[in-house]
């Protein structure tokens, strides 16, 4: 009898205990905060990809492929997502809103889709109105490279190719809009 009351016991310990713990992740923003979810990669060179453009989408006009390197001595907003994630949809109105407000200053905005079907994410972008360039990262390769949990996930790439910040969840635009105005006058001066 003393054998199963250690047991009962030891397994009501147990359940108290994984309830502390998961409360204790919950209270300490297990979420999407940014200094929870903080890159390494952030103050070091963005990794490089070469990515075909997602066929068929008005974003990709005549070109086949982007490459982040290509784009050096710009702003670039790297952005992964899917056709399938409720968050990428309501980022969509911000990511177009700043394309829109910084595409002639040398700001590009580079949609990667990714664990997605094709035909899903043409859809997408024709009902979303995106104008930037979006490509498509079938083998999640690049994903990897820049270590995404989750989507959406963004990356913002300064002028010299260094990676200065990372947005987990949905963007801002206008706390973006802020590092971009100061990237872009750090590049002036």
């Amino acid at each position: 009898m003393t054998t199963r009351r250690t047991g009962t016991l030891l397994g009501m310990v147990a359940v108290v205990a994984l309830v502390v713990v998961a409360c204790l992740l919950l209270a300490t923003g297990l979420g999407r905060g940014n200094a929870v979810a903080a890159s390494p990669l952030v103050g070091h060179r963005a990794p490089d990809f070469t990515l075909p453009a997602l066929p068929g989408t008005v974003a990709t006009g005549s070109e086949r492929q982007v490459r982040l390197s290509a784009l050096r001595g710009q702003v670039v907003l790297v952005n992964f997502w899917a056709s399938w994630c409720t968050e990428c949809r309501d980022e969509q109105a911000d990511l177009n809103r700043l394309w829109t407000r910084y595409r002639d200053a040398r700001v590009v905005v580079v949609g990667v889709d990714f664990q997605d079907a094709a035909g899903d994410a043409r859809g997408f972008v024709a009902r979303s109105g995106a104008t930037y360039p979006v490509v498509a990262d079938r083998r999640s390769q690049t994903a990897l490279a820049y270590g995404v949990r989750g989507i959406p996930e963004t990356y913002l790439v300064a002028p010299d190719g260094r990676l200065v910040d990372r947005v987990v969840g949905a963007v801002d635009a206008d706390r973006l809009g802020r590092r971009i105005d100061a990237l872009l006058d750090g590049a002036r001066s």
